[in-house]
This record gives C-alpha cells, structure tokens and sequence, in this order.
C-alpha cells in the first residue's frame, strides 16, 4: 500500500477519535469508503510521543470489514477501550503517534508441534494461539521489539491468551499465523513510514 494511503488511513482513525472527544460521530466521505472496501484484518497501536510507550492496541485480526470500517473501529477501541489503559484524554491527542498493522488472513500452521518454531519468521509472522474459548494474539512486530526468539513467541502468544505458555505444544492447541504490514508515524501527525 503506498504511503499516502496509509496517511490517509491514519487520518481517518485520528478523525473518528477526535470526533468521539467532541461527542459527534464521524462523516466518511463515499470516496474513502469506496476506495478502502476491501476487507482486511487491522489493528491500530497508540504510543505515547517521544517515550514510544503502549497507550492502546485493538484491532480486528480477520478481514470481516471493509478496511475505512476496521481503521475507524480498532482507532475508536485502542483510545478508549483497550482494557490494559485508561481512555485516551484530549490533552494526550497532539502527544501520541498511530500505528497501522494491516494483516493478512491467518493460516493454521499445520504441523508436528516441535518443528512449529521453525515455521515462524520473526518480524513477519504474527501468531494467534486458540484453545476452546481462549484466544490469544501477538503482532509481527512484538518479538522483534521484545527480542524474543520463537519459542518464547508461541509462549507468550499463549499468555496472552490467559493459558500456560507451554499450551502451543499440546494437540488440541491450534497456532495460526499470518502477516502484517507496519506502518507508523514518525511524530503525532507527522511523516507515515513502512516498518
């Protein structure tokens, strides 16, 4: 995707935010709408500027919406509904950067459970580990950012799932991966780069 598009993405999810502090709902013009309808999993991450620390992260990992739609949803929920966070406040809009994962469809990593740290690339792959009603996921960026390896990947993917970090090993454990394209602003409202 070419980074005017993203841009425009970024502003998109910053307007609906910024339209939620003021209590109005977002008008999306038909072009955007148009122009961004093909589904796509996403999520946006909030970071605070220049600390570059988490201040929200929620997205839709499967492509069920229209991408205009998932920028809007994922921006609204990372700001004021991530549960690890308190709501985003007006003063912090002009001191936080967004960032856009743009996700592929998850495929089951099918294979003997020990060879499935060989099947992950570090930097490419996210991972979703899914057990019963437990569900956890991990971006590509996160072991990269963490210095994990792969092993420690699929165990903290199953943390976040709320289950033992050793649960990608078990039978009934399914580990999906897939991939994502990163896009970030250098400052709040700056420059968009690729990952």
């Amino acid at each position: 995707m070419k980074l005017e598009d993203v841009k425009e993405l970024i502003d998109l999810g910053r307007s609906a935010v910024y339209k939620a502090f003021k209590g109005e709902e977002l008008s999306v013009p038909e072009f955007i709408k148009q122009k961004y309808s093909e589904p796509m999993g996403v999520f946006t991450t909030i970071k605070s500027y220049p600390e570059c620390k988490l201040r929200g992260c929620i997205g839709i990992p499967l492509p069920v919406y229209p991408l205009w739609y998932g920028v809007i949803y994922s921006s609204l929920q990372a700001a004021f509904n991530d549960p690890r966070f308190t709501p985003l406040r007006p003063e912090e809009f002009d001191k936080v950067t967004w960032e856009l994962s743009l996700l592929t469809p998850p495929e089951e990593v099918k294979a003997p459970k020990e060879k499935l740290p060989e099947l992950i690339e570090l930097g490419k792959h996210g991972l979703i580990v899914d057990l019963g009603e437990r569900k956890g996921l991990l971006l590509p960026q996160v072991p990269i950012e963490q210095g994990w390896n792969a092993e420690e990947f699929l165990s903290y993917t199953c943390l976040k799932a709320g289950l033992p970090p050793d649960c990608w090993r078990w039978d009934e454990t399914k580990v999906y991966r897939f991939s994502g394209e990163v896009y970030k602003e250098k400052e709040p409202f700056g420059e968009v780069v690729k990952e």
